[in-house]
């Protein structure tokens, strides 16, 4: 018995085309898009069709491997961009009061200096130097040559009497 052997070349299928790609790969690539984090997959997907498309590919069988990268470095590099701009992100402006709280905060701010003026110097510049600059107790003792002690004391009645001052002209 003889047996012939013949071999057969291997029928190499013709790869698929464009369309059929979309068609198979389109819903997967935008899932995998947005399980990378992007908040627009489905324009990173479109885009990875578009420049497949528009490039030259040496295999025709890694089209699907060529679209998963692209996907991916997409994805990244919007993340990435993302990220910047938060981060240079411009402070929100200033609410812009309206006239009249302009002028009502005006007299408010006239009212407390008047009474601030009508306090004993050494209330007042304990005043001052807590309250505008911040100063600790022991700063300002330094400052103006007292003990923490006085300070406090100064401090206090000067708060007191700017209270009742103010309580007076409103």
């Amino acid at each position: 018995m003889n047996r012939q052997t013949t071999s057969v070349a291997p029928v190499r299928e013709a790869p698929p085309s464009f369309a059929e790609l979309f068609a198979a790969h389109y819903q997967p690539l935008v899932r995998l898009a947005g399980l990378l984090g992007a908040d627009d997959p489905e324009d990173i997907a479109q885009e990875a069709f578009a420049r497949l498309h528009t490039g030259q590919l040496r295999d025709d069988g890694a089209a699907v491997a060529y679209l998963r990268a692209i996907v991916c470095n997409l994805t990244r590099n919007r993340l990435r961009h993302l990220r910047l701009i938060r981060l240079r992100r411009p402070e929100p402006p200033e609410p812009v009061r309206s006239s009249e709280q302009s002028v009502l905060l005006a007299e408010e701010h006239r009212e407390l200096l008047a009474a601030l003026d009508r306090l004993p110097r050494r209330q007042r510049e304990a005043l001052v130097l807590r309250y505008w600059l911040d100063l600790s107790e022991r700063e300002i003792a330094a400052a103006m040559g007292l003990s923490p002690g006085s300070v406090k004391t100064h401090a206090s009645r000067g708060l007191a009497a700017l209270g009742r001052a103010l309580e007076e002209d409103a």
